[in-house]
């Protein structure tokens, strides 16, 4: 593993699902296959090194958030779109926890998402906000299959877990079912649901959103060799009618994304 510390003039960025976004580190220990961050982190950094092989840790992001929040009107934050704000390393340096504190103290809305159990570490700080939506990421409940894709993610029964405790404590939270693997069963969609469905709030659906080396690397996972993208065009108009017909019959609070 790559590790920087480094010093950033800003923390608060523009985002589409919030007003802004907070993403404490550079790269990301989980190192999804299908993350589109590791296509923007190229493009906006200096990084050419595999995805989940560096982390950047923005020491002093505490410290610029303090003084921008001062200045900026008040808006969601989401936490975080190109990385994840409870990696492992965020054990031990705590710059999401510092941040939320923060956020806290002026409370500020805020969108958590991440698919790590790290969360439940910061409940103290979480239970202070009046505005929070806290949420885990859930591609399949085959750990087998999460451990193609997402190598140091928390397994999704322990996120399934730790949604649970969340619900139990008063935070409102939410699944993010993506993105849909190709060729995902709709029997394992359902399942997700299922499983999560006395926990969660709000469900959010989306399909893989390939950028450029996605489906290469994809391609290279056993079961997904024959992957391509106009079967996918296909597959995904289909699941997407399957998702809408019963998350209606089931009264379910959801929204699909593609």
């Amino acid at each position: 593993m790559i590790l920087r510390e480094i010093k950033v003039k800003s923390i608060l960025g523009k985002s589409s699902i919030g007003d802004y976004c907070v993403n404490p580190y550079v790269g990301c220990m989980i190192g999804c296959i299908y993350c589109y961050a590791d296509y923007y982190t190229r493009k906006f950094s200096n990084h050419e090194d595999e995805w989940g092989s560096y982390v950047d840790v923005k020491i002093n992001a505490p410290e610029v958030l303090l003084k921008e929040i001062t200045k900026k009107k008040k808006g969601t934050i989401y936490i975080s779109p190109l990385t994840d704000a409870y990696q492992p390393i965020e054990a031990k340096y705590k710059i999401t926890r510092k941040i939320l504190e923060i956020l806290a103290r002026y409370d500020w809305p805020v969108v958590i998402q991440t698919k790590s159990i790290l969360v439940l570490r910061d409940l103290d700080i979480l239970k202070k906000f009046d505005n929070l939506k806290v949420g885990f990421t859930i591609i399949s409940l085959d750990e087998k299959i999460t451990r193609k894709f997402e190598k140091m993610s928390s397994t999704p029964k322990e996120r399934i877990k730790a949604l649970k405790v969340l619900k139990e404590n008063g935070i409102k939270t939410f699944v993010f079912i993506g993105p849909i693997l190709p060729f995902t069963k709709f029997e394992d969609i359902r399942e997700i649901i299922n499983e999560s469905r006395n926990f969660a709030d709000e469900f959010y659906f989306d399909r893989l959103n390939l950028k450029p080396r996605m489906l290469q690397k994809i391609k290279m996972i056993k079961g997904y060799e024959n992957t391509e993208e106009i079967e996918m065009n296909k597959y995904y108009k289909g699941i997407k009618k399957e998702i809408l017909e019963f998350t209606k019959k089931e009264s379910i609070n959801s929204k699909i994304l593609f």
